[in-house]
């Protein structure tokens, strides 16, 4: 144990001199840039196949193209900055070591023009410019060296079952509330230098606020570290003086025709094409299969895996493609590379299908799973469920776990299967009229929805001809 200790404070003594690159300061880093550059081309293409990355090469080229600019006016010039639009109907934007940046298509439905895109970029690539990612980690890794903590599993079924709790999960530390501050900061600084008006920033923290206070639930995942929403509109606002005053030019842009121009036929909210839940029911209608979903459990629709994790948080049921070609290989494989302690394993049938069910154990430094695992073949694909809960809550959850896997059959009904996604549609007013006019013109029936999408016309009053608006249906 001392010798940990003396190891530790060689560490300490080691990275002390590494240097704030926006601040200048000393601050305590156990990365080095090129190791960030190199967890950045490593872990991009898993979070894109983890999230989905959106079909749109248009819309992907005009994000990395502004994400690109805001990046050679940051602190770290030398970072080959990128931005990719995921494919999620969450309201998020996020940035990874290395430059990564990635904003999804459920923000962009809520953003109102490119100079609030600009502020939330520039918002990301702060922190990449602060390095608030590896100071992160840094401190993550040293408490694990000085406390001995072990994860639950082994690292190879933590991986297989998607929940790694070392790598990829430590990309996602939260950052304080000083990081966050100072990331508004650099987002205002890098947008309005390139020539945006990031009052827009400010308006669509509004718009999250309200989004927030609307639903009763707690603040999308882009403000969820910060208490004060109201506060931080404040704050960007004064910065935005500021470094407009700073600047000095004659005026700023928001290119919202621009803007809206991209976003027009996005898709908005879940996409049912990649398939959806209804009524306890998952259906893939391009896939066409379907398998009912445990009542209460919380469902992750993810394009590698479909993730159902119990309201306690007790069990968690995975389905997911296996690249073998048989179910019997499969399961071995399976069993093999995770160091499954077989219990028993018999071939069975699900409504037609060859399958093979295998029951047991996984130990970790922590305790042992239980684990239960249906491989189904499927013509040429075989189909998986892995479910795992501990020994002791294992009994309870089984019945639940067989219904599932049990139930996995084709897909046949057209109402099910002949699903569309919602889209935004960029509408141009033929006439002047009243806000709530313009609703009832173009018959929106989600009219909360709508005052978050154009709040800025919301607040007008009257709209001039030719002003735009974004419809959802």
């Amino acid at each position: 144990m001392r010798n940990m200790f003396i190891f530790l404070g060689f560490l300490i003594l080691l990275v002390s001199c590494s240097i704030d690159p926006v601040t200048g300061k000393r601050t305590f880093n156990l990365i080095p840039e090129e190791q960030e550059l190199e967890m950045g081309r490593t872990y991009d293409p898993q979070i894109s196949a983890m999230y989905g990355v959106y079909d749109h090469p248009a819309l992907q080229k005009y994000v990395a193209g502004l994400v690109t600019r805001l990046g050679k006016v940051s602190h770290r010039k030398q970072i080959p900055f990128k931005g990719k639009v995921m494919d999620s109907p969450v309201v998020n934007a996020f940035a990874i070591p290395g430059g990564y940046v990635y904003v999804t298509r459920g923000i962009l439905a809520y953003l109102e023009d490119e100079a609030a895109l600009a502020g939330v970029m520039g918002h990301e690539i702060g922190h990449v410019a602060a390095r608030h990612s590896v100071e992160q980690m840094s401190k993550a890794q040293l408490m694990q060296l000085g406390l001995g903590i072990g994860a639950a599993l082994s690292e190879t079924f933590a991986q297989y079952a998607g929940i790694a709790q070392q790598g990829l999960g430590l990309l996602f530390l939260k950052f304080g509330r000083d990081d966050e501050r100072e990331a508004d900061k650099l987002g205002v600084e890098y947008a309005t230098r390139i020539g945006y008006d990031t009052e827009s920033m400010a308006a669509f923290f509004n718009v999250l606020d309200r989004m927030s206070s609307a639903s009763g639930n707690s603040l999308p995942d882009f403000l969820s570290t910060h208490p004060n929403p109201r506060e931080r509109v404040v704050k960007v606002e004064q910065l935005t003086k500021e470094w407009q005053k700073k600047i000095g030019k004659s005026n700023y842009k928001r290119n919202r025709k621009a803007y809206l121009k991209q976003i027009n036929g996005l898709v908005f909210g879940n996409d049912p094409r990649q398939g959806y839940v209804e009524n306890n029911v998952f259906y893939h209608p391009t896939l066409k299969f379907q398998f009912p979903v445990p009542a209460g459990w919380q469902t992750n629709n993810l394009p590698t895996q479909v993730q159902m994790i119990a309201a306690d948080q007790k069990a968690v049921l995975i389905f997911k493609g296996n690249g073998t070609q048989t179910a019997e290989e499969a399961a071995r494989v399976f069993t093999t590379n995770n160091k499954v302690t077989v219990s028993s394993q018999k071939n069975v049938r699900v409504n037609g299908r060859r399958a093979v069910e295998v029951n047991g154990t996984i130990s970790g430094q922590q305790g042992a799973l239980s684990i239960l695992s249906y491989f189904i073949q499927d013509k040429k694909n075989v189909w998986q469920f892995l479910a795992y809960a501990s020994s002791n809550d294992f009994p309870a959850f089984k019945a639940t776990f067989l219904k599932t896997m049990r139930g996995f059959k084709t897909l046949n009904d057209p109402s099910k299967i002949n699903r569309t996604p919602k889209r935004v549609h960029i509408k141009t007013l033929p006439r002047a009229m009243q806000w709530e006019a313009a609703l009832s013109f173009y018959k929106v029936k989600d009219r909360a929805l709508h005052q978050l999408l154009n709040s800025q016309a919301a607040q007008k009053g009257t709209l001039p001809k030719g002003y735009q608006l974004k419809v959802v249906y």
